[in-house]
């Protein structure tokens, strides 16, 4: 059984970048979405909230009709009653029976008084309600064009990349495949601990990119022999000679304008 070819430093250096660039694609690509998704989520629980409270608006509106109609069959059957005390009052035998009706008919008086103040109460109670129904029917009316332009924003930023985004990730596997375990971990670690996620950048003018950190001459005479992995001791991060970069970059640039179309 043939054995499977080592993989040189050199190569795996030239994965490592190649890996790099392109989950720095998929992070430009994700910034462009920036805080829309975040943004759209907002806006979605702020609509049904909305219409939430539309809801219970309207459901207290109508147990306020409901306690009018209430209050005004209460009114009639105490009118009823009084014009019904006032008859027998007219046929009562003595004083007491009819101070018994009088009593009855000033009871219905102020029962019918009581009725009257809740019914005005209520209607004021109504108008304050149908005010701030108005007032969220106004917001909710303009939360939900707000909601449709972001989604629109958000849908036609997903459908000029998702396509490539997800190309991008699967290659990204396909890196991550030809590099041994230990390196990947190790990348994906710095990726996770730096600001702009660059794990692995090239020497610029000296310094280490991303952290612009002075490299020593001797040590950029080995990070160009491509002999072993070095990393920045300031920053972590993996260290690949400029020309290395610039070859990789130029390969890579041709596989995202490919994958972008």
């Amino acid at each position: 059984m043939a054995k499977k070819a080592e993989v040189s430093v050199e190569e795996r250096l030239r994965a490592l970048y190649d890996l790099q660039l392109i989950d720095s694609r998929v992070d430009e690509i994700r910034n462009v979405r920036g805080e829309l998704p975040l943004e759209v989520r907002d806006l979605e629980d702020e609509v049904e909230g909305l219409n939430t409270r539309m809801e219970k608006l309207n459901d207290s509106l109508a147990i306020i009709d409901d306690e009018i109609k209430g209050k005004k069959n209460l009114i009639e059957e105490a009118k009823a009653l009084i014009k019904k005390y006032s008859e027998q009052q007219k046929n009562v035998r003595n004083n007491r029976e009819y101070n018994s009706l009088t009593k009855e008919v000033e009871f219905q008086e102020l029962e019918i008084q009581l009725a009257e103040k809740h019914i005005k109460e209520f209607k004021v109670q109504i108008e304050q309600k149908k005010e701030v129904i108005s007032e969220t029917k106004d917001r909710l009316k303009d939360r939900q064009a707000h909601l449709k332009h972001k989604k629109g924003e958000l849908n036609e930023i997903l459908k000029e990349t998702e396509k490539e985004e997800e190309a991008l990730l699967g290659k990204s596997e396909d890196f991550q495949k030809k590099i041994d375990e230990r390196l990947v971990k190790a990348y994906l670690r710095i990726r996770q601990n730096v600001k702009n996620g660059l794990a692995v950048v090239a020497i610029e003018r000296g310094a280490s990119g991303g952290s612009f950190f002075t490299i020593p001459p001797q040590v950029q005479v080995e990070i160009a022999s491509r002999k072993k992995v070095i990393t920045d001791e300031h920053s972590g991060r993996i260290l690949v000679d400029a020309a290395l970069a610039e070859e990789e970059k130029v390969k890579m640039d041709k596989l995202f304008a490919k994958l972008s179309k």
